[in-house]
C-alpha cells in the first residue's frame, strides 16, 4: 500500500508519517510539501524505517506534478494548508490560493486517479463563532478568511463522495508535542512561554471557550481511518471545550511561579464549543489522559526549562 500525505512535513504530518510506517502493509509514505513553514524536523527525525519515506517538494497548485505523484497511490491524506494563527483575517488571497484552489487542483487530479480513500483535515473554524454548542448539523458560518477557504475546500472534496471513500474531518484546535510543533497555537504558545519566560499573555477576559484536540489523538484517528470503512461524509473531531482562563490556570498548576498578564481584559472574545462526534471518537485507541497529564508530558518534552 502506498500513501501520499500533502503537508507531511508539518505539525500533524510529521507524526502521522512515523505512525504509518509502523504498519507492515504500507510499502511507501510519500510526503508532498512545499516547506513554506521552513520546518525541517521531519528530515532530522531518527525514528526507524526511513527507507519507507519519500519526500517530494511541490505545490498544491502544480496540477501536472500532482497527477504524476498520484500514480500508484492508494490513500491520500490532505493536510497541506495555510493555517489561521495568527493571520486568520489577513491576506485573503493566500488562503484562497492554497486552501481553496490548491485543494481544488488536488481533487481534479484525484478524479482521474485510482486512489481508493481520501482523508481531508478541515477545521471547526468553518462554523465561525457561537454561544451555543455546535454539532455536525450546525450550518457553517465562517468568520475568517481561513475558515472560509477551508469550507470552500470541503465543497470540492464532496464531489468525491460517490466515487471514493472520502472523509472530511473538521478538527478542533490542535495542541501537544510533536517534533514539528506549532508554537503559534494557543496552548502550545502558553506552554513555551511558561517554560522559558515564566509569563503568559491573555487577550480579553479569558472566559471564551474553544474546542481542542491533542495531536496524538489526531494522528491516532487518521491512522485508524486507514483500516475503517466509515460512510463518506463530514465528521467533527474535538475532545475538550476549554476556556483560555482554565487552560492558563492549569498551566500555572504545572508552573507554580507563572505570571499571567491580561491585555484588553474588558473584551469578550468569540468562542466556539463543539460537541464530540461519537461516530469517530469511538475509533480512538489511545490510553485516555487528562488535559493536565497531557500538558505535563509536553513539559517533559522540552530539553530544559528556564522557569522550574
Amino acid at each position: 500500500m502506498n500513501i501520499l500525505i500533502t503537508g507531511g512535513a508539518g505539525y500533524i504530518g510529521n507524526e502521522l508519517v512515523f505512525e504509518l510506517i509502523k504498519d507492515p502493509a504500507i510499502d511507501k509514505v510519500i510526503v508532498y510539501d512545499n516547506l513554506s513553514r521552513k520546518n525541517y524536523n521531519l528530515f532530522l527525525d531518527k525514528r526507524s524505517e526511513h527507507n519507507k519515506i519519500k519526500f517530494i517538494k511541490g505545490e498544491l497548485l502544480d496540477s501536472r506534478k500532482l497527477r504524476q505523484v498520484l500514480e500508484g497511490i492508494d490513500v491520500v491524506y490532505h493536510l497541506a494548508a495555510i493555517v489561521s494563527t495568527p493571520y486568520a483575517t489577513e491576506n485573503s488571497h493566500l488562503f484562497e490560493q492554497i486552501n481553496h484552489w490548491g485543494t481544488a487542483e488536488l481533487v481534479y487530479a484525484l478524479e482521474e486517479s485510482k486512489v481508493s480513500k481520501v482523508i481531508y483535515l478541515s477545521t471547526t473554524s468553518v462554523y465561525g463563532a457561537s454561544e451555543k454548542m455546535i454539532d455536525i448539523n450546525t450550518a457553517p458560518d465562517p468568520k475568517t478568511f481561513y475558515g472560509s477557504s477551508k469550507l470552500r475546500g470541503e465543497e470540492h472534496l464532496m464531489r468525491l463522495f460517490d466515487r471514493i471513500n472520502t472523509y472530511i474531518i473538521r478538527c478542533g484546535n490542535v495542541y501537544g508535542y510533536s517534533p514539528s510543533v506549532r508554537f503559534d497555537a494557543v496552548i502550545n504558545r502558553f506552554m513555551f512561554e511558561a517554560n522559558y519566560i515564566g509569563r503568559i499573555q491573555i487577550t480579553g477576559n479569558g472566559k471564551q471557550k474553544r474546542a481542542f484536540i491533542h495531536v496524538d489523538k489526531v494522528v491516532n484517528l487518521l491512522s485508524n481511518l486507514l483500516r475503517k470503512d466509515l460512510p463518506s461524509g463530514i465528521y467533527n473531531f474535538s475532545d475538550h471545550n476549554l476556556s483560555i482562563q482554565y487552560i492558563a490556570e492549569l498551566i500555572r498548576d504545572i508552573y507554580p511561579g507563572l505570571e499571567m498578564i491580561f491585555v484588553n481584559q474588558h473584551l469578550v472574545m468569540r468562542e466556539i464549543k463543539v460537541k464530540p462526534d461519537k461516530r469517530i471518537m469511538k475509533l480512538l485507541t489511545l490510553k485516555p489522559l487528562t488535559v493536565k497529564e497531557e500538558l505535563i508530558n509536553f513539559k517533559n518534552s522540552f530539553s530544559f526549562s528556564s522557569c522550574i
